[in-house]
């Protein structure tokens, strides 16, 4: 198996420029604005940093903004709640594997944590057992996180448990934390309510939703589609069948309304998570969301 940090690397790349990883880095200092910090030098302002950094003295005596840079006086931890269940086994809605898409998202945090001298810890699991990974603040321990989701995933037989991750979180973490949930569409219920309410007192929560693949498409001669849970192979003719195609679209358009007004109501930023090559984007929209509550 290559090494996923690198393969992380080289997407954001591809699908970034040098200006949103800049934009990347600004949102995910923004979100630590005010947790301990540190003053420890002046470097140009680049957009997408926070204007409350900008050192107005420095800036009127050298002509341009410069912002105050800090370093942390105590390390955080970023808390990455992968479901790795069976579900997560299935096909994101680019038609690539939800695995890829929930290790990409992983190891960007990942990534920007280490990048500010952060720790990165996993905690994982499905309907049998829930694991931890240990912090880390290296390339290495962050390899080693992804490599476990990858195979966690790559490797899964029972189905997933969104509520059994939250739980140990609530058990188990007492630190403060930023927690990134990081699962599928699976509908929102009272026990999820109940969890990320409880959560949401001692943490900082994210929640990134990988979208699932259409189960069944707008047009023939498609490529079959399987449910991961049963096997059960959707038959051909559905394909293409507008009152079916119309009937799982107003499920997943309800489920979803139900998502967004639960994490909004709760003050959880969020990202809906497509495609590979749009990640970044939207992980960046649910960063500067984030970084500008309470602002």
């Amino acid at each position: 198996m290559p090494s996923l940090v690198p393969t992380v690397k080289s997407k954001l790349f591809i699908h970034s420029t040098r200006k949103s990883m800049q934009l990347l880095d600004g949102a995910y200092a923004s979100l630590l604005h005010g947790r301990s910090l540190d003053f420890e030098d002046l470097r140009e302002y680049v957009h997408g940093d926070n204007v409350r950094d900008i050192d107005w003295r420095a800036t009127a005596r050298f002509g341009q903004p410069l912002v105050k840079r800090s370093r942390a006086t105590r390390v955080h931890t970023v808390l990455l709640v992968v479901d790795t269940g069976r579900t997560m086994a299935a096909l994101a809605a680019d038609d690539q594997p939800k695995r890829e898409l929930a290790v990409l998202a992983a190891g960007t945090l990942g990534l920007l944590a280490i990048r500010h001298g952060d720790a990165v810890s996993v905690l994982h699991g499905d309907a049998d057992a829930v694991r931890r990974v240990p912090p880390g603040r290296s390339e290495g321990a962050l390899e080693h996180a992804l490599r476990t989701i990858d195979g966690a995933i790559a490797g899964a037989s029972a189905p997933s448990d969104r509520e059994a991750l939250l739980t140990a979180v609530a058990r188990t973490v007492s630190r403060r934390a930023i927690v990134v949930v990081v699962t599928d569409e699976a509908p929102m219920t009272e026990t999820t309510d109940r969890l990320l309410r409880r959560l949401t007192v001692q943490h900082d929560v994210l929640w990134v939703t990988v979208r699932d693949a259409e189960p069944v498409l707008a047009s023939g001669g498609t490529p079959a589609r399987r449910d991961v849970d049963t096997g059960w192979a959707v038959p051909a003719y559905l394909h293409g069948d507008r009152d079916i195609v119309d009937e799982v679209e107003r499920v997943r358009s309800t489920h979803d309304l139900a998502r967004i007004e639960m994490l909004d109501r709760l003050e959880i930023s969020h990202a809906d998570l497509a495609s590979q090559a749009e990640a970044p984007k939207d992980m960046l929209r649910m960063l500067h969301r984030r970084a500008n509550v309470g602002a």
